[in-house]
């Protein structure tokens, strides 16, 4: 019988983890992103790249940097180069095979948002804003969002549109010209999203353990759809369980 217990957020930052795979380059963004990219890098991908905004190319922090410009990021970097240059050359050139971001909006399209909620000239609340998210939405060969599941973040349109998802449906990326997938996968504390080949909407693919497919579809504010054969999400171990412990005890 399995004994090992674990909380939402533990369960999304591992399903996350999981997500990227061993020598990957990665675009990580601070917050739940980042906590996600350090525990892959500290089970099962030890030669994840990781690239932060500021520059820092190769870092290994020993601890969760609290933002980009955290010295822990500068100090185990494998170099440290120019924003200019990060975007310029890696970025949006095709060098970085994924970016992982959060999201306080996200539609059905996967468009994300980080800049207000409510009209823009009158927001009920300003956000932190664009950052470099917008061009690893645009430029990574593939994006992932870690974010928390509610009607609240999961809405039917976005009330504006911070880093480009898929548009309104198949073909908008291409007539942008850019050059990324987009986001690919969508990991929540409920489960896991995906878009549609074909309507590129996202799905639900995947649940955690406890979780009802009934349960995602109430906490989304458009009607969800469902794949066919939902899986559900492997519970973490003990290895993955104790590394994010030690990366989030205050």
């Amino acid at each position: 019988m399995n004994t090992v217990t674990w909380t939402s957020d533990e369960i999304m930052t591992v399903t996350a983890a999981r997500s990227l795979q061993d020598r990957m380059s990665c675009f990580v963004g601070i917050g739940l992103p980042s906590t996600a990219a350090n525990v892959a890098r500290r089970t099962h991908a030890p030669g994840l790249w990781m690239i932060y905004e500021s520059g820092t190319l190769g870092t290994v922090p020993e601890h969760l940097p609290l933002s980009i410009g955290d010295g822990i990021l500068a100090e185990t970097a494998d170099t440290v180069v120019s924003v200019p240059e990060v975007f310029n050359y890696w970025l949006q050139a095709g060098r970085i095979d994924v970016g992982f971001l959060g999201a306080a909006q996200i539609d059905r399209y996967a468009n994300i948002n980080t800049t207000v909620i409510g009209d823009y000239q009158d927001p009920k609340v300003r956000l932190p804003g664009a950052g470099g998210a917008p061009e690893i939405a645009a430029s990574c060969r593939e994006v992932i969002v870690i974010t928390r599941h509610s009607r609240r973040a999961f809405v039917d349109t976005v009330d504006f549109v911070t880093s480009f998802g898929h548009g309104t449906g198949p073909g908008d990326r291409q007539r942008l010209g850019l050059r990324g997938a987009g986001p690919t996968r969508i990991i929540t504390d409920l489960g896991v999203l995906e878009p549609d080949p074909d309507s590129r909407e996202l799905v639900l693919t995947g649940v955690h353990p406890g979780i009802g497919v009934e349960q995602v579809e109430e906490a989304t504010g458009w009607r969800l759809k469902a794949a066919e054969n939902v899986t559900v999400t492997p519970e973490p171990t003990e290895e993955e369980l104790s590394v994010v412990r030690s990366l989030t005890k205050t």
